[in-house]
């Protein structure tokens, strides 16, 4: 059975008493075994945080923290594939709606001259995802935390969760509901938190990067919404805080994938 170990750890600054949550925990779905340990401490000493169940077996824990030195580690050893995601009547309505940083209803007529010529869903999945590659450099701290699809496109270029946003976007606006994904993604150059997208194709979600930057076959859910305010790795209400570090890792005990735009993937 496959393995992957995946872990993460950040290192926060509150500086004005403030609720926070985090969304780095492998999502609940049926089909994995997870061996997990997830720790939170304040100035050394530890916290206890609470865990809500979000969508798609999202896990989002908050905890309420004053002024400090916090850091999460969560380590887990995963074997197993996931079940397919099921597919459900509001996933249709909910993933074909523009959203804050996936502005479809911006992409209408754009879309249809770029790719309305194209009739089967799977041709046009491959050529949204080559398109956006092609056309989108990679570049590290170019994008800013409010760019939406819109301003990757004038722009460009971006990361991860940019080319998953201009995707996302370009596929509602010709009619196939999409979503974004957080992940755990081994091979990942550079290693991060990654975005991808994920798009309802007959009957089926199939996850799509337009990066290439690791094979979709080894990548591990995290969480799943409409954009990524949904599916943020650290978020807080109210209060002050500072981001000082993070380290994201991710490993599969078998060989990395090859992968191509031409396959149909889904998330396991």
């Amino acid at each position: 059975m496959t393995k992957r170990e995946v872990g993460s750890s950040l290192h926060v600054s509150v500086t004005e008493p403030t609720t926070l949550e985090f969304q780095i925990t492998v999502a609940a779905l049926p089909g994995l075994q997870v061996n997990e340990s997830l720790t939170v401490t304040v100035d050394g000493s530890p916290v206890t945080v609470r865990e809500i169940a979000g969508e798609h077996g999202t896990r989002i824990h908050t905890g309420e923290f004053g002024v400090g030195d916090v850091r999460i580690n969560y380590e887990a050893t995963v074997t197993g594939r996931a079940e397919p995601p099921p597919v459900r009547d509001i996933d249709a309505s909910t993933y074909l709606r523009p959203s804050r940083y996936a502005e479809a209803d911006k992409f209408f007529g754009f879309a249809a001259t770029e790719f309305g010529q194209y009739t089967d869903s799977v041709t046009v999945l491959e050529k949204v995802s080559s398109w956006v590659g092609t056309r989108l450099k990679y570049v590290p701290g170019s994008s800013d935390p409010i760019d939406g699809a819109t301003d990757t496109l004038l722009a460009g270029a971006g990361v991860c969760r940019d080319y998953a946003h201009l995707v996302i976007a370009l596929l509602r606006a010709v009619n196939i509901p999409a979503r974004l994904v957080s992940v755990y993604a081994p091979g990942c150059d550079p290693m991060d938190f990654h975005a991808v997208a994920e798009a309802l194709i007959d009957g089926d979600w199939r996850v799509v990067d337009a990066t290439c930057l690791a094979p979709r076959q080894a990548m591990l859910r995290i969480a799943t919404g409409r954009d990524a305010a949904d599916t943020a790795f650290l978020d807080n209400h109210r209060g002050a805080i500072d981001l000082r570090d993070m380290m994201v890792t991710a490993v599969t005990s078998d060989d990395l994938p090859r992968d191509s735009v031409e396959d149909l993937v889904t998330l396991g």
